[in-house]
């Protein structure tokens, strides 16, 4: 029995994920950094529920935009380290990177990561509060790697079609735990997510859902008090410093950067 007998219910499964997929093959324009850019941020800790075993691996385990896998390579990963997570479970992508023909996406963590934030979450409602279940009574996922594979190289495509081409394998459209969780945050930081903007007051995790993992993060102490920043983009362009104290964003400050390292002088704060 092959990896994808044994973790499909059976055909029609495989031909309802064939229907998701984009309607044409993907427009060979370059994919520029700025695409780049608000892929990653689009992409950088969405959920998913996972269609499929996925099993833990070293190196990233490819998936081709057909939908197809490598059975062997997937098998032998999973006889080697056991399951990532098994189908049901809810996943995160923590980061994203890319190649000339390859999207590589980290999923909770990578190899050595496991459970996060989200599986402590607990919301508030009117039987009280409690914790969001993280897929059901199988047991804590690990973390592993998926490659995306554009044999042409990768493309300028939208955050909605990455998520089609992954579809046999994850299941965006069950992420009842992220929107419980942003439901229950104050109105401002709700919109703030929704923008895709940091503001006063968010802590790392809500930071981490609105624009995904930063660029790098700079630590230093300022009259007694340790700050770190995160750091959002690259010279040339804009680029977004928020400040945390604690844990808690205490400013926000954006510049645009120019070669060599100029800086422009700081946009109207929002």
């Amino acid at each position: 029995m092959t990896y994808l007998a044994f973790c499909r219910t059976g055909a029609l499964v495989f031909l309802t994920a064939v229907a998701a997929w984009p309607d044409s093959a993907p427009k060979h324009e370059k994919l520029t950094p700025e695409q780049r850019i608000w892929l990653t941020r689009d992409l950088t800790a969405e959920f998913a529920t996972a269609k499929v075993m996925l099993p833990r691996s070293k190196k990233a385990l490819p998936v081709e935009i057909s939908g197809k896998i490598d059975d062997d390579r997937w098998n032998q990963a999973q006889e080697e380290y056991g399951p990532a997570a098994r189908v049901g479970d809810l996943v995160q992508i923590t980061k994203v990177e890319y190649e000339k023909t390859r999207i590589l996406f980290e999923i909770n963590g990578g190899f050595k990561g496991g459970r996060k934030w989200y599986q402590r979450i607990q919301v508030s409602g009117s039987t009280g509060v409690s914790t969001v279940p993280m897929g059901g009574s199988s047991t804590a996922p690990a973390g592993t790697q998926l490659a995306l594979v554009f044999p042409e190289g990768v493309p300028a495509v939208e955050a909605a079609d990455i998520k089609k081409y992954l579809t046999p394998i994850l299941d965006f459209e069950k992420r009842s735990a992220t929107e419980q969780y942003v439901k229950s945050l104050p109105a401002p930081i709700q919109a703030a997510i929704e923008e895709k903007r940091a503001t006063e007051g968010m802590d790392r995790d809500m930071v981490l859902i609105a624009l995904g993992k930063p660029n790098h993060k700079v630590r230093e102490t300022k009259d007694g008090v340790e700050v770190e920043d995160w750091v959002y983009g690259k010279p040339p362009g804009k680029v977004t410093f928020v400040t945390f104290q604690g844990d808690k964003v205490v400013t926000i400050r954006e510049r645009y950067a120019g070669l060599g390292g100029s800086v422009a002088p700081p946009l109207e704060p929002r």
